[in-house]
Order: C-alpha cells, then sequence, then structure tokens
C-alpha cells in the first residue's frame, strides 16, 4: 500500500504543480514559444481545454486551471485515505486541506524554479531559452529583495532571500496548521 501510496502522491502533486506553473507563466506573461512552455501546455491543455468553455479566464489568473489544481489538492486526501485504509469520505475540512495543500505546492513550486534558476545562471549565463523562461518567472519575486540587498562583490543574494522567506511560509503553516500541514 505505501507503494500505491507514494504513486498516487506523487503523481497529483507533480500535475498540481504543473497547472500551477501555467498559472504562473500566464500570470508573469511569459514566453510561451519557449520549449518549457510549450510541454506545459500540451499535458495541461486536453483537461483545461474543457474547463475553459466553462471558466473563463480572471484577468491574468487561468481560473479553469486553478480550479482543476484545487480538485486534485482536494480529491488527494481522500484518496489516500481511501488506498490506505479503505474508506472514502468527503467533508468540509477536505477543502481547507486542499486549499493549504495548494498553497503548499505553489510555495514548492517557486522554491524550487529558483533554485533552478540559481543552478542554471551558473552554468549557461544567460544563452538558454530556459534560462530566460526562468528569469520571466522569478524576477517578480527577486527584483524587489534586490533593490533592498543589492549584489555583493558580484554574488546575488536575492535568490538566498526568496528561499529563506519560502521556509518561514513554510514553518508558519506548520505552526497555524499542525495537523494538516504534515499531510500535505
Amino acid at each position: 500500500m505505501l507503494t500505491l501510496t507514494f504513486l498516487v502522491k506523487t503523481l497529483i502533486d507533480l500535475y498540481v504543480m504543473v497547472l500551477l506553473l501555467r498559472i504562473w507563466m500566464q500570470w508573469s506573461r511569459s514566453d510561451f514559444y519557449n520549449p518549457l512552455s510549450q510541454f506545459v501546455v500540451k499535458i495541461t491543455q486536453p483537461i483545461v481545454r474543457p474547463l475553459r468553455r466553462i471558466l473563463p479566464a480572471l484577468g491574468p489568473i487561468d481560473s479553469a486551471s486553478l480550479l482543476l489544481a484545487f480538485l486534485l489538492t482536494t480529491l488527494k486526501y481522500p484518496l489516500l485515505m481511501l488506498i490506505q485504509v479503505g474508506a472514502f469520505a468527503i467533508s468540509p475540512v477536505n477543502l481547507l486541506v486542499g486549499l493549504l495543500a495548494l498553497l503548499k505546492s505553489a510555495g514548492y513550486l517557486v522554491l524550487w524554479v529558483v533554485i533552478i534558476r540559481a543552478l542554471m545562471s551558473w552554468v549557461s549565463q544567460g544563452r538558454s531559452p530556459v534560462d530566460y523562461l526562468l528569469f520571466q518567472l522569478t524576477e517578480p519575486f527577486m527584483a524587489p529583495i534586490r533593490r533592498i540587498i543589492p549584489a555583493m562583490g558580484g554574488i546575488d543574494f536575492s535568490a538566498m532571500a526568496v528561499i529563506l522567506i519560502l521556509y518561514l511560509l513554510n514553518y508558519l503553516g506548520m505552526d497555524l496548521f499542525p495537523e494538516f500541514w504534515f499531510l500535505l
């Protein structure tokens, strides 16, 4: 059962992150002709396209992708309970758990994109199309911090500051919702 639990949790979490990445790319007006952007669109389009006919976008936010990500995170906990215990129960608490799981997934997505951008800055030095996409995604978070903490000795500490803020928010989530945060 642990293997099936791991597989279901991982697949749902990865697809939710891809949906959140799609929302984030639209919000930041990233280049959709980038190969990574095309991959994200192609993997989410079969499910998002029918929902878009029902739910229009809310400004720069893709409401169909957001609703799908919320539904997946809301159904993840009861589905895992079905696998582990054999009981499927839907309650209003699942909506809170789904919202918290969505927020936690968004935080992890930002964390990983910032880490990948920092690592790629050492390797590609801005010549890769993926590097440009990562710049478009992370710059709205890193530019305000860069105004407060300038580069010292040619080293940019804004990525480290964003990561520390994300860790702080993760610990805040653990303090506010200790019974749910570890289940997510």
